[in-house]
């Protein structure tokens, strides 16, 4: 009897939030969850990518290594290899394996039944002679796989690049292809039309999927019976899994007193939805919980849960792990449930503003949990399905209306924006997209002239969406059970909350006094960006106006003028961009306009507390020692402070600081250790008196 797949494996979530179940969405550029088909293509034509040909005397360090090289050696050169024997001993286990083309030998004569309906299909094989023969040997302690016997002479011909793909070895479904081809076939779709849709979603030619219409069939036929086998086991697993996963967290909770969890059950008193958070990720929220990223994007396919992680930014700029949540549906009702229970973790402090991806039930959920939060959704989650979306019904056009988009997202007013939108959508022809009118619904949160002066702290970048990927990519790294998954996340939430920062240097470019000013205030990071916009400033002229605002445009665009208003009784300045309410970075119309008037430093306003040096993960609030041990604390913490602020000043500075240091560190470890064994002998002499 087939079983039960052992692995749970996490794809990005594929369905559209239109609405439509039958509608898919690929994401731009992911071609690991998309399909392999563009890499297998890119593959064949790349001339850079000539392989070495295997010789007597090659060393592998695994014959799943070995298998892996000679087959994708065949792949290049016209055919296929198989798996031929293997021989076994008591001391070494498997210690020779045969590699040979798949075509080598005959095929056995069978004696023909009596049954009317016999296909007699021809064999493929031929007696060819292409090998690769192996032995295992113990080096130094590590066993070796060396290559003994190889030939590469064939008796038939080998194929060009488009048939060779189309060996049985090479005709591969990938997992987020499954998914599709089982909604497409859930949906009523006929094999022919599952194929032709794929093409068309994939935007290649017909008969270029890595795959055959025949291979569709065989697996929506195959996993049609086992789903019927193992559906009840699956379930079985299912539930074991999660509690698995609750014991986990209960065990979790019974070592660290900080770790928060929080689950729901069913009317079947099963467990449903799973939440938790590390006392660190709680303690970090309190410094850096000022704006959240709800990231929904993956899923289980074997399960069908929904994982669901929350992530902000810290003053270096890292993305920061708060907390997760695994969910058994996607409606508002968990969505809701799942935003509580963040909150509790949270100790009731909700954020000042929340990105998410673009999915109407968590926008009604948020809607109702975090009536004050202001809710963003991330440009970027947008552009990645604009060409699922559009590329296909626009054809050639698709481009031009790309670049509308473009400009429709920067536009100032409210006002410009609809009346340029309905432009756009008249310009194209698309009055009656679902998906234009879904944007449309949206648009209070990811359009710029809706969203000036929400507080985003830089996470609504590119850069910040790959640090999360990247994160995430991490975390699904282990494709596991639930219990495994548990663990996998403490180990990448605690890499990412615990990264070492690396000394920077930070070279000044302008002769502006502010920035060295800025240099001894705000972290790498955010000087880094503070820096850009001074360098951009001088860029600017300015027009006093009789108010004594003034009016900062580029030297070369007579459009796009700023408006900054300065108070010089209250040192405050304001401009019409509202830069600095979005990220806390001031922008180069006001950094222009204080240049000016002669300012040297910033006001101590303009440096908020996110941003600056002496902010650190490490120190929580209602988490200080006692009396004296507190106050050794905040001198060893000011100390150090002004190490590094005083030695990363010039490099010359640095690299002696660097030296000394190292040296100092190390005498006073050496002291530490003597001294520890000398107690230590002192102990063991008195214990041994008594």
């Amino acid at each position: 009897m087939t079983s039960v797949p052992s692995k749970n494996i996490w794809i990005r979530r594929q369905q559209c939030p239109c609405g439509d179940w039958k509608c898919y969405v690929a994401y731009e550029g992911d071609a690991e969850e998309t399909s392999i088909a563009s890499q297998l293509i890119k593959n064949d034509s790349s001339p850079s990518d000539a392989m070495v040909s295997p010789y007597v005397g090659m060393i592998f360090k695994s014959d799943d290594d070995a298998f892996e090289y000679y087959g994708n050696f065949a792949r290049k050169n016209g055919f296929s290899i198989r798996k031929e024997r293997s021989r076994l001993s008591p001391q070494l286990g498997i210690y020779k394996r045969d590699f040979v083309c798949y075509r080598s030998g005959f095929a056995p004569m069978k004696k023909k039944p009596t049954g009317e309906h016999h296909r007699d299909r021809k064999s493929v094989r031929c007696g060819c002679d292409a090998k690769m023969y192996l032995s295992k040997e113990i080096v130094e302690g590590v066993s070796q796989w060396f290559v003994v016997q190889f030939s590469n002479v064939h008796n038939h011909e080998l194929l060009e690049d488009d048939q060779v793909r189309l060996l049985p070895a090479y005709r591969k479904i990938h997992e987020a292809d499954q998914e599709r081809i089982l909604l497409l076939s859930k949906a009523g779709f006929p094999i022919h039309r599952i194929v032709k849709v794929l093409e068309l979603e994939k935007g290649i030619q017909g008969g270029q999927l890595p795959f055959l219409e025949r291979d569709v069939r065989n697996f929506v036929q195959n996993r049609k019976k086992l789903v019927q086998e193992n559906d009840a086991l699956l379930t079985e697993k299912r539930e074991t899994d999660t509690m698995e996963l609750l014991e986990a967290c209960k065990a979790t909770k019974e070592t660290d007193e900080d770790f928060v969890y929080d689950f729901t059950v069913d009317e079947n008193d099963k467990v449903e939805n799973i939440a938790w958070s590390y006392g660190d990720s709680v303690h970090a929220y309190t410094m850096f919980g000022d704006v959240l990223y709800f990231d929904t994007t993956y899923q289980s396919i074997t399960y069908g849960m929904l994982f669901g992680a929350w992530l902000g930014i810290d003053n270096h700029g890292r993305t920061i792990f708060f907390g997760c949540v695994l969910l058994q549906d996607e409606t508002p009702r968990s969505f809701s449930w799942a935003l509580q229970s963040f909150v509790r973790f949270m100790r009731g402090r909700c954020p000042q503003t929340i990105l998410t991806d673009l999915d109407p039930g968590l926008r009604d959920a948020i809607r109702s949990e975090l009536p004050g939060t202001k809710h963003v959704t991330s440009i970027w989650n947008i552009f990645s399905k604009l060409p699922s979306w559009f590329s296909l019904p626009l054809g050639s056009r698709y481009g031009e209306f790309k670049h509308e988009f473009d400009v429709l997202y920067n536009v100032d007013g409210v006002d410009e924006f609809e009346l340029r939108w309905n432009q756009m959508v008249t310009m194209f022809g698309l009055g009656s997209d679902k998906h234009i009118a879904l944007l449309f619904s949206f648009r209070t949160s990811w359009a710029l002239s809706y969203m000036r002066g929400y507080f985003l702290a830089q996470m609504a970048t590119q850069a910040y969406s790959k640090s999360v990927d990247a994160f995430l990519k991490g975390v699904f790294s282990a494709q596991t059970c639930l219990r495994s998954f548990f663990e996998q996340v403490g180990i990448s939430a605690n890499f990412q909350n615990h990264a070492r920062l690396e000394l920077q240097y930070m070279h000044l470019k302008t002769c502006v006094p502010i920035e060295e000013n800025a240099r001894s205030v705000l972290t790498p990071f955010a000087f880094n960006a503070l820096q850009n916009e001074l360098v951009l400033a001088m860029q600017y002229a300015t027009s006093e106006m009789a108010n004594g605002s003034y009016i900062v445009r580029h030297f070369k665009k007579m459009d796009g003028e700023r408006l900054v208003i300065w108070i010089p009784e209250d040192e405050q300045v304001h401009c019409s961009c509202k830069e600095y309410e979005s990220s806390g970075i001031l922008c180069r119309h006001a950094l222009r306009v204080l240049i000016i008037k002669n300012y040297f430093q910033l006001p101590d306003k303009y440096f908020p507390s996110r941003w600056r040096r002496e902010i650190s993960p490490v120190i929580y609030e209602n988490n200080a020692t006692q009396n004296g041990e507190d106050e050794w604390f905040r001198e060893y913490q000011c100390l150090s402070e002004t190490v590094f602020t005083e030695s990363s000043i010039t490099k010359e500075r640095s690299d002696y600081v660097r030296s000394k240091l190292t040296k100092e560190l190390t005498r006073l470890l050496n002291e530490q250790m003597q001294h520890w064994i000398l107690l230590l002998l002192e102990a063991t002499d008195m214990w041994k008196n008594v």
